[in-house]
């Protein structure tokens, strides 16, 4: 039977590491300031003992490129839509300008994820070259692409080739599955907030609603002419206008659900979003509303257009942030109910 180990002396090898690698001057060997200081979470990219506000300017900015990612897909939905159908108006150029506009709002948090720069948020969770493996949901981000090659490389002159609206039709269901089959949850929101349920239908809407301001803009100011509404686009808006209403009520239901409670507290907290909550309703629903009602009879609708799609992504993007600062605030209250 061998010597048992509690009754071993230290040896000198220990005596020797700890002399041969001494602590540093400025902490003790029981200090892990050092280490909080310089590691990263691999999601974030930002340091564990970063300030609270670095983590909130970051979920920010993912809440605003999803509201524009949303707006590209529900873009990329309606016009697979249209050609699938055979209602979409024939030429090329008509064809790829909403397509590489819907590019540009679907990918900028792509090409921001591939920024190596720290406070940038992941796209979709995968940060492109330094993580090895990209997740299911960038894996289905990145499949969308393939059926919107395929369109930009079928359309002619006439769109009414079988092939075209296949990949036309295909397009529109992988738009709409990113729309509603991504995570429920915004970034920033909290997972107690009951109107998780809810947020894939909400954005859902959100996107068709702003793809649609934009789709709009696209059919309005073609051909080098600005003028009135023509009269087949009379269904076109009143659809925007369906869904707009759509949208304002799953809004107003999940502000319900995050409505402070009693005391002074609660009054103040609700008094500092009233003002923003106004702002963002003004820009999401007044402006582009009203732009839709007048197109009909108002002679420069393509500018029209160009206001209500600016203001329907910039509100819609207010309205989310102030969602996600309600939602991590009412957080902790509910963990103590």
């Amino acid at each position: 039977m061998g010597t048992p180990r509690s009754g071993r002396k230290p040896t000198a090898v220990a005596a020797f590491d700890h002399d041969a690698f001494p602590a540093p001057a400025f902490a003790s060997p029981d200090d892990d300031t050092l280490t909080q200081a310089t590691r990263a979470t691999p999601d974030t990219g930002i340091s564990d003992a970063s300030p609270d506000s670095g983590r909130v300017r970051q979920r920010m900015l993912a809440v605003t490129l999803r509201t524009w990612s949303d707006a590209g897909y529900g873009l990329w939905a309606l016009q697979g839509l249209a050609l699938a159908v055979g209602i979409y108006r024939h030429g090329r150029g008509e064809s790829l300008v909403p397509l590489a506009l819907g590019t540009l709002f679907v990918s900028a948090g792509l090409i921001l994820a591939c920024v190596r720069r720290p406070g940038l948020p992941p796209w979709h969770g995968w940060y492109p070259g330094r993580s090895a493996w990209p997740p299911r949901e960038a894996l289905m981000a990145l499949a969308v692409y393939l059926p919107l090659l395929a369109v930009a490389g079928l359309t002619r002159g006439d769109n009414s080739f079988w092939a075209t609206r296949v990949a036309g039709a295909v397009l529109t269901l992988c738009s709409v599955g990113m729309l509603y089959g991504s995570p429920r949850r915004a970034p920033g929101e909290s997972a107690r907030s009951p109107s998780r349920n809810s947020l894939a239908m909400d954005r859902l809407l959100a996107g068709l609603y702003g793809g649609g301001l934009w789709l709009w803009l696209c059919v309005a100011a073609d051909r080098n002419r600005l003028g009135p509404a023509e009269a087949a686009h009379q269904p076109w808006l009143l659809i925007l206008l369906v869904l707009a209403l759509l949208l304002g009520l799953l809004e107003g239901m999940r502000w319900h659900v995050l409505r402070p409670g009693q005391g002074e507290g609660a009054a103040r907290a609700r008094s500092s979003l009233l003002g923003a909550r106004f702002v963002a309703a003004l820009l999401t629903y007044a402006v582009p509303c009203t732009a839709l009602l007048l197109a009909d009879r108002w002679q420069v609708s393509g500018w029209m257009a160009l206001l209500a799609a600016l203001c329907g992504v910039a509100g819609r993007s207010l309205e989310q942030r102030l969602h996600a600062r309600a939602s991590a605030a009412s957080a902790p209250l509910a963990a103590t109910v």
